[in-house]
């Protein structure tokens, strides 16, 4: 599921830092930081360079704001309080209507992860097959070194941030 395309790249470049931020800060869950960060970056000559930029505030914004940019993603497959774009994606995959058993497994996994790694298990839905994969994903990432874990989460964060860029900037003449 996406939403509608609402801005094209020129716009968003022209943009004050206020407008920007407002524009861009559903990109990264709760961490509209982020997107006044990059700001500065403008102007931008393509999606991808956006993107560019938006990981690189993170990758060089220190150890804390990283743990609590992962802390601010929701938990999958439980309810509770969603971004309109986590209740989409994890809609889009049927997250939110699990059987029993599916949900009674994903509760087991979250908790052992958000134990292990104190923030919640973080992957790019709508880059999966389906469920079961999402699972099967959980059950391996589990067992990673805390190092290890929190590389592979910012790289789904980075891969989110990209599916929700392409949702927001409208195609330009010369494509991304």
């Amino acid at each position: 599921m996406t939403a509608a395309r609402t801005i094209d790249l020129d716009t968003l470049n022209a943009l004050g830092s206020d407008a920007f931020t407002a524009v861009l800060s559903g990109i990264f869950e709760h961490s509209s930081w982020i997107a006044r960060a990059a700001h500065a970056g403008r102007p931008f000559a393509s999606v991808t360079a956006l993107h560019a930029t938006m990981v690189s505030v993170v990758t060089n914004s220190g150890l804390d704001r990283q743990l609590a940019l992962l802390q601010a993603h929701p938990e999958l497959a439980r309810p509770g309080p969603l971004t309109d774009a986590s209740l989409s994606e994890q809609g889009g995959m049927g997250l939110d209507r699990l059987a029993a058993d599916e949900a009674a497994a994903f509760d087991k996994l979250n908790t052992a992860y958000r134990a292990k790694f104190g923030f919640p298990f973080i992957i790019a839905v709508r880059g999966q097959r389906d469920r079961a994969a999402i699972l099967a994903a959980l059950s391996i990432r589990v067992r990673n070194f805390p190092e290890v874990e929190m590389a592979a989460a910012l790289a789904e964060v980075a891969k989110i941030a990209r599916f929700r860029l392409d949702d927001l900037i409208a195609w330009g003449p010369d494509g991304r």
